[in-house]
C-alpha cells in the first residue's frame, strides 16, 4: 500500500503518533519519525519496527516551539537526499479551561503548538515536495474543531485553523501535484483522554452510532489510506473519525 514512500511524521512518540508509525511501517513506509527529545526505548522501538517490515526509520527530534529546532530537523531530512512523499502533522497540546477563566498566553501556547508550528514545518516539507511534483498533506484537526466542545476554546479554535489551512492549501497545491486533508478524530483511547472524568467520556458514548471509544489504529488506517494512491483523488477534505457522534 505505502511500499517505496517515505514520509514525515510527526508526534511520534506516543497516543496517535505511535499507532501510525507503525501502521505506516506495517504497510511498507520508510518513515522520519519526529519527536520532542531522545528517547532509548523509542529509538529501539524504531529499530525494531524497520527490521520487522524491512524499511527504514530515522527518529528526528525538534521542539515544534523552537523555529531553530525545526530548520534543523528539516536540514537533517533534507540531507538524506531522498525525495519525500508525504507529511503528517500528529504533534499537539490541548489546556482546557471555560472561556472566562483562558488567559491570552494559553490560547498564544496552544496555537504555537497545534497552528503556527505546523505551518512552518509544512511550509519547508512541501517546498522539497514540490521538487518531486508530488506529495499527501495530513493535518490532525479534531470534531472539537467542527462542533465546538465546552472548555475547549483554544484547542478548538486552534484545530479549526488547521481546517482553514487544509482548505486553502489544496487549493494552492493541487495543481503542483500535492493533495492536503484533515482528519477530524472523536473521542479516542489515548492517554488525552484517560484524564478525562468517566462520566464526560459516557456522555460521549452515548450520543455515538458505535458506542464505544476510537482505537488510535482506527485513525492511523486512515491517515495511511490518505498517505497512499488509494487516495489519489481526496483533496481539501475534513474526514470524521468519530463512531457517528451527533
Amino acid at each position: 500500500m505505502l511500499k517505496g514512500k517515505n514520509l514525515v511524521l510527526t508526534g511520534a512518540l506516543q497516543g496517535i503518533g505511535k499507532a501510525t508509525l507503525e501502521c505506516l511501517a506495517s504497510k511498507g513506509a520508510n518513515i522520519w519519525a519526529c519527536a520532542l527529545h531522545q528517547d532509548d526505548a523509542f529509538e529501539a522501538y524504531c529499530t525494531e519496527l524497520a527490521k520487522q517490515y524491512n524499511i527504514w526509520i530515522k527518529p528526528v527530534y525538534f521542539n515544534l516551539l523552537q523555529q531553530d529546532e525545526i530548520r534543523i530537523g528539516v536540514k537533517k531530512i533534507q540531507s538524506e537526499k531522498q525525495p519525500v512523499d508525504g507529511l503528517i502533522n500528529i504533534a499537539g497540546v490541548a489546556k482546557d479551561a471555560l472561556f472566562s477563566m483562558v488567559s491570552m498566553d494559553t490560547l498564544k501556547f496552544v496555537f504555537d503548538v497545534n497552528f503556527f508550528s505546523q505551518m512552518y514545518l509544512t511550509q519547508f516539507i512541501s517546498k522539497l515536495m514540490l521538487r518531486n511534483g508530488h506529495g499527501s498533506i495530513v493535518f490532525v484537526s479534531s470534531i472539537s474543531a467542527l462542533d465546538g466542545n465546552i472548555g475547549q476554546l483554544a484547542y478548538s479554535s486552534s484545530k479549526a485553523a488547521l481546517i482553514g489551512a487544509t482548505r486553502t492549501l489544496s487549493k494552492e497545491l493541487a495543481s503542483k501535484g500535492i493533495r492536503v486533508n484533515a482528519i477530524a478524530p472523536g473521542v479516542i483511547d489515548t492517554d488525552m483522554n484517560k484524564v478525562v472524568p468517566a462520566e464526560m467520556i459516557a456522555e460521549k458514548v452515548a450520543k455515538m452510532d458505535i458506542k464505544r471509544l476510537g482505537q488510535p489504529l482506527e485513525v492511523a488506517n486512515t491517515i495511511a489510506f490518505l498517505m497512499s494512491d488509494l487516495s489519489a483523488y481526496i483533496t481539501g477534505q475534513v474526514i470524521r473519525i468519530d463512531g457517528g457522534i451527533r
